[in-house]
């Protein structure tokens, strides 16, 4: 979760590395974030951000060895029922954005869709985290959640998002809350609130401006 701040259904295959038309090869632009794949020159920097104990409490994540880090970045590209993008600010930059330029410069996040709830692949999980200072408080996690949205019902057919968000960050519950998502359960062991939407209630993005990386 962010600190501070029609298509068939999942697709099934494994994502070819560096290859076009899989489920890891495509990228989408906004008017403040880009999105593009999570490359294996994104993965120092990321695994940088979750040193920080803050962004690990925020994601319920734990700290990782770098390899290890390299291995779930792996493991989250092949995986037909999970879709992962690095989030672009970009006013960071350095140019033109170009596809297939990782542009480590101007990563300041993550946006994450989980369909694992087995009896409706339709169904998916969304995850935010701007784990870059400079790059709160400008928007820019609030049009990654929608543009990642916009992007799931387009190439994965979704039709609910749901997000599960510790009681503690306030700040995302704001925010998925404003996006229209509305409190669906309550956990009292984990501390945390389940909030879903159906996707034709949310004010996504189309015509979303998606490429082939």
């Amino acid at each position: 979760m962010e600190a501070s701040e029609a298509a068939a259904p999942a697709a099934a295959g494994a994502e070819a590395e560096g290859g076009s038309g899989t489920k890891g090869s495509w990228y989408a632009v906004g008017e403040r974030a880009v999105l593009v794949p999570y490359l294996r020159e994104h993965v120092p920097r990321y695994h940088e951000w979750m040193q920080d104990p803050a962004l690990l409490e925020a994601t319920a994540s734990e700290p990782l060895s770098l390899a290890q880090e390299f291995d779930v970045r792996r493991s989250w590209t092949l995986d037909p029922l999970k879709h992962t993008f690095i989030v672009l600010d970009q006013e960071l930059i350095e140019g033109e954005f170009v596809s297939g330029n990782p542009h480590t410069e101007a990563m300041v996040g993550d946006v994450n869709i989980y369909m694992n709830d087995p009896d409706d692949l339709q169904l998916a999980e969304i995850e935010i985290m701007i784990a870059e200072q400079k790059s709160r408080g400008k928007g820019i996690g609030q049009e990654a959640i929608l543009m990642m949205m916009t992007f799931a019902v387009q190439k994965y057919g979704i039709h609910t998002f749901r997000a599960k968000i510790s009681e503690s960050n306030t700040a995302s519950l704001k925010l998925f809350r404003k996006l229209g998502l509305k409190d669906a359960s309550y956990s009292k062991v984990f501390k945390e609130v389940t909030l879903e939407a159906s996707a034709d209630t949310l004010p996504l993005r189309f015509p979303l401006t998606i490429g082939e990386w």
